[in-house]
């Protein structure tokens, strides 16, 4: 008895040391990387105001480099200390210490001497999570009813092809939109058959739908849309709308309130898929079916229905995201623009263990680090760019390792259910 206490004492421990001893290493590691290479009187503005924004004006954050970086250094290292003699239980709030820490001694290193327009990344960081977290919205849905859908990044090339060649054919964007939406639903549905009716291995299924997408859309485009660029590529985007006072709020207006519809649409579905999934009875059958469709059929949920409503309704999702990158964005295809966001969507689902909050949150996170890379382009910081560009992929690897705690699917997600 005694043997297996100490035991489950020491596994206990284990963990905390662990965190302690990441902790203290990374307070070091800025210590000597960025607090002792940053000279005393230097100082980081960071601009808290947007140029064509029409927000009240605020005063930059004006923050003395060296003390600055010298503090986050030292919180760290207090941090892991503490955990390591005493410890902390959530491993989420260490997790936000290490990164806010980090990141902001990182920041104010590289702008030293500087201006850094923080509004400026923190808006281009919710633009940039639009896709990620329509992505994660998709896997949430077919996954809490059971259905695996990897095939999200050939579901939004389809989705994003379609949308740009229907708003330069027709001039409307609005009609673009719904040509993505129903594309995505379109190809959701093809999944959806494949491994509900006639059982094909969910994961197969999906890797076919993204190479069909990479290949067809690939093929479409260097065939049809660049020897036709004004009249099939050419589609615009949609212009940014400011909500009435809200986007003259400091900060937060620049943000949250002066955007393009698909970003609004995204931060509407989110709120909606919430409670669709948590405080209705569809929503109830739909989780039921994740987890035990045996005894959701025995209690009268038809099981099929609601995965392949569900999966469907994902690929929509998937489509919208899909118009982000053309009609939402640059206004043409490219082949192969997703550039991964469907699999990082994915990881973004795991990380917010697949609730649509939780995986919008988790999506901001990516979003946050792809606008990191394009800002420290541009500040020349002497890091190589090939580097910089690695850094969403680098948080997405990170997140799936688990380092960030342990992420419980739904226990029937990814298998087939015979009545």
């Amino acid at each position: 008895m005694m043997n297996t206490k100490t035991t489950l004492q020491s596994d206990d421990m284990r963990p905390r040391i662990v965190w302690g001893i990441v902790l203290i290493a990374v307070g070091l590691l800025v210590l000597f990387l960025f607090a002792f290479s940053t000279e005393a009187g230097q100082v980081t503005r960071f601009g808290l105001n947007e140029a064509k924004a029409d927000a009240f004006v605020i005063p930059d954050l004006v923050l003395p480099s060296q003390a600055t970086t010298y503090a986050m250094a030292l919180v760290l290292i207090a941090v892991g200390a503490f955990q390591m003699a005493r410890g902390v239980k959530s491993n989420s709030a260490l997790v936000t210490v290490l990164a806010f820490c980090f990141v902001m001694a990182f920041l104010v290193w590289a702008a030293r001497d500087k201006s850094f327009s923080l509004v400026g990344m923190l808006s281009s960081s919710f633009v940039r999570a639009t896709p990620i977290a329509l992505a994660a919205l998709c896997g949430v849905i077919s996954e809490r009813a059971g259905v695996t859908n990897i095939g999200i990044e050939g579901t939004m090339l389809f989705a994003a092809q379609v949308s740009v060649i229907v708003g330069t054919t027709t001039g409307s964007l609005w009609l673009a939109l719904l040509s993505a939406i129903l594309t995505g639903g379109l190809i959701a549905a093809l999944h959806a058959f494949l491994v509900i009716k006639f059982k094909v291995d969910q994961i197969i299924s999906g890797t076919a739908v993204n190479i069909l997408g990479a290949g067809t859309t690939s093929f479409i485009s260097s065939r049809f849309l660049e020897k036709n660029i004004d009249a099939l590529n050419n589609s615009g985007t949609f212009p940014a709308i400011s909500i009435p006072l809200l986007s003259k709020i400091p900060v937060l207006g620049p943000v949250l309130f002066d955007n393009t519809p698909i970003v609004y649409l995204t931060m509407i579905l989110v709120v909606i898929l919430h409670i669709v999934l948590f405080y209705t009875p569809w929503g109830l059958r739909t989780r039921a079916v994740g987890e035990h469709p045996k005894a959701a059929d025995t209690l009268g949920v038809n099981v099929f229905l609601t995965r392949y409503v569900n999966v469907i309704v994902g690929g929509m999702f998937a489509g919208i995201g899909g118009a982000y990158f053309t009609i939402g964005s640059v206004g043409r295809f490219d082949e192969i623009m997703t550039a991964g966001k469907g699999f990082i969507g994915l990881a973004a689902m795991i990380f917010g263990k697949w609730t649509p909050i939780g995986a919008y949150t988790s999506s901001l996170i990516f979003g946050f680090a792809d606008s990191l890379q394009v800002k420290l382009q541009i500040l020349q910081v002497g890091i190589p760019p090939e580097f910089l560009l690695m850094a969403p992929y680098i948080v997405t690897m990170i997140v799936l390792t688990g380092v960030v705690g342990k992420a419980v699917a739904p226990a029937a997600d990814g298998v087939a259910y015979e009545k």
